[in-house]
C-alpha cells in the first residue's frame, strides 16, 4: 500500500496543507519528453518539450489536511494542483535553440556546454556584470538561498533581483524603516480569528487565498471587517449584512484614506498615548502631518464619504486593547502596495496600527499578506540585489565576512549590491559599452507576462546573447530563451518553505520527476563547477539547509536552528536561533527589532498616480488576480479545470461606462495606453466604479494587461506601479480581436 505524503500547496503563501498519494496504477516517473537527439522535424506537433500523446504520467491524489491556515479546505487551484504534473506540454527535456531559430531537444551536457560558452562570451565582452540572474518567490529556501550564492560565487555578478521585488517590496521597506524586521504577518494567521475589527487595504482574499476568509469570521461576526478597495469584490461583500463597511476610494488614493483615519484617531483621543509614549518614536511628526488630513478633505480625495472615514476609524480603536476591545488588526495587501508611492502606503498604514497601539500586542497588530508561495522565505536569504542570507545587507563588512567564512571564499570576492528588477530589466540587452547585461539566467519567473510595460522588456530580452530558462512548462519567457532546463515540480522535491506568518514548513517529495526533468539544486551544482566556481555546491536539500542555517545565523531572519525534520514536525517560526530555540510565533511583544526597542512612526505626504488621467486615457485600470489563476497563468492555464472556469483575459466595466462607449457584454475590447495595446471580453458589473476598469494579469499575448501598466517604479522599494495607470478603452468587436481572444491559450 502505497502511504500519502505530508507536503503544502503550490501556489500562495497560505501554503495550505495537503496529502499527495500516487494513483492506483499509476507508474513513476513514467514520461519522458521528445527524446533528446531526434532528428530536426521528427518531433511529435506539440509545444517544445512536450510530452508524447497517450504517454504514462503519474497522477497523484490530493487530499486536504486539517493544517492552522486551511483548516482542512483548499480552493480550486489547491484541489487542481496535482493537474500540472501532467500538464500537456510539461517540459521532459533540455531544449536548445538551433541555427533554424527553433528549440529543440538536447542533453544535459549540450545544454551545460551552451550556457557555459555563452556565459564566457559575456564575461568577454563585458566582463563579470555583463551577466545577471532573476529569481522567484515559489522557490524554495534552499533554491533562494543556492541562487543568491550562484550569482554571487559561480557567477561574480552583482546583478541578481526576483519577482518578489513585484509583490512583497513595498511592504518589506516600509516594515523594515518601522520596525527593522520585514515579516508578513508577525503573528499566526489564526490570531485574527479573535479580533474585534480588521481593516484590509487592498487584498482580495476571498478570491486571491479563499482559505483564509474563515479567519476573517471573527471580525466580520462582529461587525467589525473593514475593506478598502475601489471594486466591490467578493472580499467587500462579506461586509454586508452588517459585517463591517467597505471603503471604496479612488484607485491611488488608499495612502490620503490611511492618513484621514489616523487623522481621526488623533483627533477624537483615540491614540494610545501610553504605547506611544513607551514603545514608539516620531508619533508627534505624524500628528502634525495628518492633522491636514481632515475627513472633509480625504472625501474630496478619495470618494469616500467622511462619516464612512470617522465610522472606520472609531470601530478600529473601539477593538484596540487600550480601549477594552478584543483586538484589531492592519493588513495590507498588493492594492496598497504595487505604486510608485507604496512604501509610503504602507507606512501609513503601520503609522495608523502604531497609534492605536497594535503591533507587538497578542491579538492585534499590523501585516502584511504575502503573495507568492515562498515570499517570505524567498526575500530573506540572497535573491535580492542587496542582500545576504538571513537579511543581512550585502554592503556590510560584517555580514560580508560571516557570509563569505560559510561559503569559504574571500569576502572581498563577493560582489556589491546590485539594482532592483526594473533596473536590471533596463540593463537587458543594452550594449556592454553602457553597462548592458547579455546573458540572462531565469529561474522560478514570467517576467514576459508578469513585468511592467511587458512589450518593452519582451524586446530587450530578444537582444540578449544568451537567455537561460529553467522552468516547468514552456512558459512565454521559456519560449524565447536560447536554454531551456526542465526542472522539478513540488511534488517532486524537498525543501523548506516560509509561509505568510514566518513558519518554516517541510515540503516533501511525493513522486519521481519525468523524463530528463532535473531539482535546480543539481543543475546549479553542475554549472558552478564548469564555470569554475572556488568552492562545490551542495545539491542535498538537507545540506543546503545546514549551509543556509549557518549563513543565517545572527541575521535578522535567523534559521540556525531550522532544520527539515523540525520543519515537519513543529510550528516553527523565524527567528529560530539554535536547536533548542522553539521558534518565534509573535514578534515584537517586548520590543522592535531597532537599535532601541521602539518602533519608528515616520511622516509621509501624498502624492498622485504616475500615470494619471488625462484627454486620451480617461479611465483608470486597476490590475490583479481572479480566483481560477494564480501569478503569471503558466501553471493555472495548463489545468482544464481552470481554465475551463475562465480562459481568457477579460474587462471589468460599469454599465453606464459601456452604455457610453458602445460595448456590449462578452465583446471584444481594446484598452490602450502609452506603452502598447491589450485586447479583452467586456464583462459588465456595478461592482466597479464609472471612472475604473479591471483586468486581471494571468493571460499572455495580446491579451496581457502588463503590455499596458507603468513601470514607474516607487523610490525606496523599486517597485512598479502595476496597481493604476491612465487608459483609454474603446469597443474592438472586430474578426482580428476575437481570434486575438480565441488563439491565444495553452495546449489543453
Amino acid at each position: 500500500m502505497t502511504h500519502p505524503t505530508d507536503t503544502h500547496c503550490p501556489y500562495c503563501s497560505l501554503q495550505c496543507g495537503m496529502s499527495l498519494t500516487p494513483a492506483p496504477g499509476a507508474t513513476p516517473g513514467a514520461t519522458p519528453g521528445a527524446a533528446p537527439g531526434l532528428a530536426p522535424g521528427s518531433e511529435p506537433a506539440l509545444a517544445p518539450g512536450a510530452a508524447p500523446a497517450g504517454a504514462i504520467r503519474l497522477p497523484v491524489e490530493v487530499t486536504p489536511r486539517d493544517f492552522p491556515t486551511n483548516g482542512g479546505g483548499l480552493c480550486a487551484k489547491g484541489w487542481t494542483s496535482a493537474a500540472v504534473l501532467d500538464a500537456p506540454d510539461r517540459l521532459t527535456t533540455p531544449l536548445l535553440r538551433d541555427d533554424d531559430g527553433a528549440l529543440h531537444p538536447a542533453t544535459w551536457e549540450a545544454a551545460f556546454d551552451a550556457i557555459v560558452a555563452g556565459v564566457h562570451r559575456s564575461w568577454a565582452a563585458g566582463g563579470r556584470e555583463a551577466v545577471g540572474v532573476f529569481g522567484g518567490g515559489g522557490l524554495t529556501n534552499e533554491k533562494a538561498y543556492t541562487l543568491g550564492k550562484f550569482a554571487r560565487v559561480a557567477l561574480r555578478t552583482p546583478f541578481i533581483d526576483y519577482n518578489g521585488r513585484f509583490c512583497m517590496s513595498s511592504a518589506a521597506a516600509a516594515g523594515n524603516r518601522a520596525f527593522g524586521l520585514d515579516r508578513g504577518l508577525p503573528f499566526p494567521l489564526t490570531d485574527l480569528g479573535g479580533a474585534d475589527a480588521i481593516l484590509l487595504v487592498g487584498s482580495n482574499v476571498a478570491e486571491t487565498m479563499p482559505p483564509a476568509v474563515r479567519h476573517l469570521s471573527g471580525a466580520r461576526e462582529r461587525g467589525g471587517l473593514l475593506v478598502v478597495d475601489p471594486r466591490h469584490t467578493p472580499t467587500a461583500a462579506l461586509t454586508g449584512d452588517g459585517g463591517g463597511l467597505h471603503l471604496a476610494p479612488l484607485p491611488g488614493t488608499d495612502l490620503q484614506l490611511l492618513l484621514g483615519l489616523t487623522h481621526v484617531v488623533f483627533a477624537e483621543g483615540l491614540a494610545d498615548d501610553a504605547y506611544l509614549e513607551t514603545r514608539v518614536t516620531g508619533s508627534d511628526d505624524v500628528r502634525r502631518e495628518v492633522s491636514q488630513w481632515w475627513p472633509e478633505r480625504v472625501e474630496r480625495e478619495t470618494g469616500v464619504p467622511a462619516d464612512q472615514v470617522r465610522l472606520a476609524a472609531r470601530l478600529l480603536a473601539a477593538a484596540a486593547p487600550s480601549r477594552g476591545g478584543r483586538g484589531a488588526y492592519v493588513l495590507t495587501g498588493r492594492g496598497a502596495e504595487q505604486h510608485a508611492h507604496g512604501t509610503d502606503t504602507v507606512t501609513a498604514a503601520i503609522g495608523l496600527a502604531l497609534a492605536l497601539g497594535l503591533p507587538g500586542v497578542t491579538g492585534s497588530g499590523y501585516g502584511c499578506l504575502t503573495g507568492q508561495g515562498n515570499g517570505q522565505g524567498g526575500r530573506e536569504h540572497g535573491q535580492k540585489a542587496d542582500q545576504l542570507p538571513g537579511y543581512r545587507s550585502i554592503a556590510d563588512p560584517a555580514a560580508r565576512a560571516h557570509v563569505a567564512a560559510v561559503w569559504g571564499v574571500d569576502p572581498d570576492s563577493i560582489p556589491g549590491p546590485g539594482v532592483p528588477a526594473m533596473a536590471l530589466f533596463e540593463k537587458v540587452g543594452a550594449p556592454v559599452e553602457s553597462g548592458g547585461i547579455r546573458a540572462l539566467f531565469v529561474h522560478g519567473a514570467n517576467p514576459v507576462v508578469s513585468a511592467p510595460d511587458a512589450g518593452a522588456l519582451e524586446a530587450r530580452l530578444r537582444r540578449l546573447d544568451l537567455l537561460v530558462v529553467a522552468d516547468l512548462v514552456p512558459s512565454e519567457t521559456a519560449q524565447l530563451a536560447d536554454v531551456v532546463l526542465p526542472i522539478t515540480q513540488w511534488a517532486e522535491e524537498t525543501g523548506t518553505m516560509t509561509s505568510v506568518e514566518g513558519r518554516i514548513l517541510a515540503r516533501r517529495k511525493a513522486v519521481e520527476p519525468p523524463g530528463l526533468v532535473r531539482d535546480e539544486l543539481w543543475v546549479w551544482r553542475e554549472l558552478a563547477a564548469r564555470l569554475g566556481a572556488p568552492v562545490p555546491f551542495a545539491d542535498d536539500p538537507d545540506e543546503v539547509l545546514a549551509e543556509l542555517a549557518r549563513a543565517s545565523a545572527g541575521g535578522i531572519a535567523d534559521y540556525g536552528g531550522v532544520t527539515l525534520q523540525r520543519a515537519g514536525a513543529e510550528a516553527l517560526y523565524w527567528p529560530c536561533p539554535s536547536a533548542d530555540h522553539p521558534g518565534t510565533p509573535r514578534v515584537f511583544l517586548n520590543h522592535f527589532a531597532t537599535p532601541d526597542g521602539r518602533a519608528r512612526m515616520l511622516p509621509v505626504r501624498a502624492t498622485g498616480v504616475a500615470d494619471d488621467l488625462h484627454r486620451e486615457a480617461p479611465l483608470y485600470l486597476v490590475t490583479g488576480r481572479v480566483l481560477e489563476h494564480y501569478q503569471s497563468g503558466a501553471q493555472t492555464r495548463r489545468v482544464r479545470r481552470l481554465a475551463a472556469a475562465q480562459s481568457r483575459a477579460t474587462i471589468t466595466l460599469h454599465p453606464l461606462t459601456a452604455a457610453r462607449l458602445d460595448i456590449e457584454e462578452g465583446t471584444p475590447v481594446r484598452l490602450t495606453t502609452a506603452r502598447g495595446v491589450a485586447v479583452a471580453t467586456a464583462i459588465l458589473s456595478a461592482s466597479i466604479r464609472p471612472d475604473v476598469v479591471f483586468m486581471p494579469f494571468h493571460f499572455a499575448g495580446r491579451q496581457r494587461v502588463n503590455l499596458l501598466t507603468n513601470p514607474a517604479t516607487d523610490p525606496i522599494s523599486g517597485m512598479p506601479e502595476f496597481k493604476v495607470c491612465a487608459v483609454d478603452v474603446a469597443s474592438a468587436d472586430t474578426p482580428a480581436a476575437r481570434l486575438a481572444l480565441l488563439g491565444e491559450g495553452v495546449p489543453s
